[in-house]
């Protein structure tokens, strides 16, 4: 066993499951004598479950992921010339919308049904992976342990390109204004800006909280399974307890039926006795009557 394949079953497994597995795998390398492993897959944080979602797409619907994929890398060039774009972002949407319908068929097969909040957190980590190489890289590789998501509409570095078969103009040869009647560039209004970043920190807050809820939702699925595996034991046990009880009953009905019988067998040798004694008193009166006459 090596890291890169101890990774690859961990974040396949659903998230109420990870723990055990994480476990069972750090306790095999130890005992294998490979300390650093067990305390890298011990170190393996567990996925969400959006994140577990989009994992199991680069596992079962690998081929479509990756033209999803191909769409972004295409979208990320294309973003230089302007050409193409509208094209790629249709094939984009196409794409991304019936992922998002995989990954929650394959999450309910596997016994954890994404929720709204997932839904959307996996249809944001792909439109992100379309605009960013960097999170195109870890969903291909299939080890997501949290979900991604893009802000902006075009790649970091990127800025938007001119329409195709426009030029920008060169500006007209002129007397130059003096410095002081330039225009400065327009800057945004305070009210407006600290609007904007009161809506950023409003998401980033509710992303936070989605993330928590999400954590606590894998806790009470790693106790629910817990729970259950301990009600199976008692279950077991408990089944295990009414066969034995079952066998000392019929052990003592048994035992009861042989007393009976052997409480018959002695009755009837006392009746078999008392009998023997009576004929022979009888006979022994016969005999005392025959030698008087």
């Amino acid at each position: 066993m090596d890291f890169s394949s101890a990774a690859d079953e961990l974040y396949g497994v659903p998230p109420a499951r990870f723990v055990a597995a994480r476990n069972r795998l750090a306790r095999e390398a130890k005992r294998d004598g490979d300390a650093p492993l067990a305390r890298r897959i011990g170190a393996l944080r567990r996925p969400t479950l959006s994140a577990w979602a989009v994992n199991l797409l680069s596992r079962s619907a690998a081929g479509e992921l990756e033209r999803l994929l191909e769409v972004g890398a295409g979208m990320r060039a294309a973003w230089g010339s302007g050409g193409g774009l509208h094209d790629l972002e249709q094939r984009r949407a196409r794409l991304v919308a019936s992922l998002v319908r995989t990954a929650g068929d394959l999450a309910a097969d596997a016994g954890a049904p994404l929720r709204e909040q997932a839904v959307r957190e996996v249809e944001d980590t792909l439109q992100a992976a379309t605009v960013d190489g960097g999170i195109a890289e870890e969903v291909r590789e299939g080890r997501l342990a949290q979900p991604r998501s893009h802000t902006g509409f075009v790649p970091a570095g990127f800025p938007m390109a001119p329409p195709a078969g426009r030029e920008r103009a060169e500006p007209e040869p002129g007397p130059k204004r003096p410095p002081a009647e330039e225009k400065k560039p327009a800057r945004p209004k305070p009210h407006t800006a600290r609007t904007n970043a009161a809506r950023a920190r409003r998401a980033e807050t509710l992303r936070k909280r989605a993330e928590e809820a999400e954590r606590r939702l894998a806790e009470r699925a790693d106790q629910a399974g817990a729970a259950k595996r301990a009600a199976d034991e008692a279950s077991a046990e408990v089944g295990r307890l009414r066969r034995e009880l079952d066998r000392a009953v019929a052990e003592r009905d048994a035992a009861s039926r042989r007393a009976a019988r052997a409480e018959q067998h002695r009755n009837r040798a006392q009746e078999a006795a008392r009998e023997a004694r009576a004929a022979a008193a009888e006979a022994r009166r016969a005999g005392g009557d025959t030698r008087r006459d």
